[in-house]
């Protein structure tokens, strides 16, 4: 996965210190011939099917944040509805030693236009699935699609 340039530069003063990050999904619906589906991405790293994901700018609001991903990862341009989901991932260590913690805000969005392709290299695939035909799915991911099919105007928050 690329590396923003931000956090290269917090590295070269850190080192593999954890670093608290900022972090979006965005699960894209579409209603395609009388069928719900979501857009997911195969990442490149290891294989894994994914909404898009991916961290935030210094300065970027968190909605163009989940936009811009979902352009540059799968080449859909989508709008974003509400916010659904506010979950703080577990620590994680990535293989050349950098620790980082995620604070990730997941987004309902909705298809606008564009046929999905895996636009950036940061991953093999991207797709439309119909809802009752998903890949494997990791329970996290499985989870914030849940929270973005829920009909509720506020987002859920980890208590």
């Amino acid at each position: 996965m690329a590396t923003p340039d931000f956090v290269l530069e917090l590295r070269a003063k850190i080192g593999h210190h954890p670093l608290w990050l900022s972090g979006v999904t965005a699960v894209v619906l579409r209603d395609h011939q009388g069928r719900r589906q979501v857009l997911l991405v195969r990442r490149a790293d290891d294989g894994r099917w994914t909404p898009v994901t991916g961290i935030i700018d210094p300065g970027e609001q968190p909605a163009v944040a989940a936009l811009r991903e979902v352009a540059e990862e799968a080449g859909v341009v989508a709008v974003a509805r509400r916010l659904v989901w506010v979950n703080t991932l577990p620590p994680m260590q990535y293989e050349n030693g950098d620790r980082s913690q995620y604070l990730d805000l997941v987004f309902a969005c909705e298809h606008v236009s564009g046929e999905p392709w895996p636009a950036d290299g940061e991953n093999t695939e991207a797709a439309y699935f119909d809802l009752d035909g998903l890949p494997q799915l990791d329970e996290g991911m499985a989870r914030r699609i849940a929270h973005a099919l829920r009909d509720e105007e506020r987002a859920a928050f980890e208590v």
